[in-house]
């Protein structure tokens, strides 16, 4: 475990493991910059959020990725509200191990999904360390390409044909399954349009992106892919459409 990955998962276990709002002085910096829709920005917001972390929460993580001095987190919150939270959480780190900037998206947990999966079973072993920068530009190229750019005839160049494992709750497995979400979604007049891509974690075989999109409306989403043998064979989600109004001026991205 690399050293900015160590420090991230000390910090979660005592700010959210144990809902200590002490921590945040030995783990976030004075120049917290907050996206978060859930806390306004700096130190004293977060002491707030976790001292009125009610009795019976805890946080699920599911998946750690670090990239730098970025450490992403997939996971679920648990009673936080009568639906669990399925979440993507990352984290910029400065040089004195401190959180200095933080993104989020969060969505209530699905009942079902068309795939049969849950929007967080699977694999988790981070494996493949030595592809990492070949994974990102594969994922890079299918995110500005295919999604933001708008052109599924090249789908086939990044996601694998026979292996497409789908967590996201209307997409069924496979290159099929998501060609007919596409159509069923145009069918029904939803907008589905990718418009920027912000943010990129990658580390070996998985890679997270932060994208601004038009899901009927703007949103935030957050797409997690797992790569093999130079194809993307994996994908889990969450999109949180845009609030009204944000505790800061730093926006969602």
């Amino acid at each position: 475990m690399n050293d900015v990955k160590a420090t991230a998962l000390k910090a979660w276990g005592e700010l959210i493991g144990d809902k200590d709002p002490s921590a945040v002085d030995r783990w976030v910096s004075p120049d917290y910059i907050q996206h978060s829709p859930t806390a306004g920005p700096g130190r004293e917001p977060l002491r707030q959020l976790i001292a009125g972390i009610p009795d019976g929460f805890h946080h699920e993580t599911h998946r750690v990725l670090a990239d730098g001095d970025l450490v992403a987190l997939h996971g679920t919150y648990h009673g936080a509200g009568p639906t669990p939270l399925v979440a993507f959480d990352v984290f910029r780190y400065d040089t004195d191990g401190q959180a200095a900037e933080h993104w989020d998206a969060l969505a209530p947990q699905a009942a079902t999904t068309v795939s049969g999966r849950t929007q967080t079973d699977g694999p988790t072993e981070i494996t493949d360390l030595d592809r990492t920068e070949a994974n990102r530009a594969l994922v890079t190229a299918f995110v500005e390409t295919v999604l933001v750019g708008d052109d599924p005839t090249t789908v086939a160049d990044y996601v694998s044909a026979d292996t497409f494992h789908q967590h996201s709750p209307e997409i069924a497995d496979g290159l099929d399954g998501l060609t007919a979400a596409v159509a069923q979604w145009k069918s029904e007049g939803r907008t589905a349009r990718y418009l920027k891509l912000h943010l990129v974690v990658a580390e070996g075989n998985f890679v997270l992106t932060q994208s601004e999109v038009d899901f009927g409306g703007p949103a935030a989403c957050y797409d997690l892919f797992r790569v093999a043998d130079g194809k993307i064979v994996e994908h889990w989600d969450v999109v949180m459409p845009v609030p009204d109004r944000l505790p800061h001026d730093n926006g969602l991205f």
